[in-house]
């Protein structure tokens, strides 16, 4: 049985950070990547602390407390602590979401989104993001997040969980499918 919830303990946000380096593209191989998927971004435990300071991201918990997925938060207090992300955070203020500039809506980022190979196809990612929306969209107009091109399996995770494609940019050297769900 898995449980989704937000963190609210360090060995949560320790739990984030070992699935994320397990899952980081650095240490995957071109075929585990094209077929699994992967995560781009690198964050301290320091940083994942900030973040979820700021608003608790949404993680999927097994029977025996590990950290199965995460859907991590970001909303805009966090920019200027991570370039990576920044670059996401100026992307998003320069999108056309429904004729509105994004700079305009109150929006929140998924920062990061992974969900542990033993897990995949049961529904996680779904799962995570309608528990992210049931708790986050009282606060905010919309969700924002980005899926390198090379991550099929992602983008296709986030389009079965709601989302659409705005457009596609590149920032950081990578070209990203920027997708979002509107809540208002």
């Amino acid at each position: 049985m898995v449980q989704i919830k937000r963190v609210d303990t360090e060995e949560e946000i320790v739990g984030i950070k070992d699935l994320q380096m397990r899952n980081h593209k650095s240490i995957l191989s071109q075929e585990e990547m094209s077929s699994q998927g992967f995560v781009t971004a690198e964050y301290s435990i320091d940083f994942l602390k900030k973040m979820n300071e700021a608003e608790p991201s949404v993680i999927a918990v097994d029977a025996q407390g590990q950290v199965v997925g995460y859907a991590i938060a970001s909303p805009k207090s966090i920019m200027g602590y991570h370039s990576f992300l920044d670059e996401l955070f100026i992307a998003a203020d320069e999108l056309n979401i429904q004729g509105i500039e994004g700079k305009n809506l109150n929006y929140i980022l998924v920062g990061q989104l992974c969900v542990a190979k033993s897990h995949r196809g049961q529904g996680l990612v779904k799962a995570m993001y309608d528990y992210f929306r049931h708790i986050l969209s009282p606060k905010y107009d919309c969700v924002i997040t980005d899926v390198d091109i090379k991550n099929p399996r992602s983008l296709k995770a986030h389009l079965k969980a709601g989302y659409q494609i705005l457009e596609t940019k590149t920032y950081g050297g990578l070209s990203w499918n920027v997708v979002f769900q509107d809540w208002r």
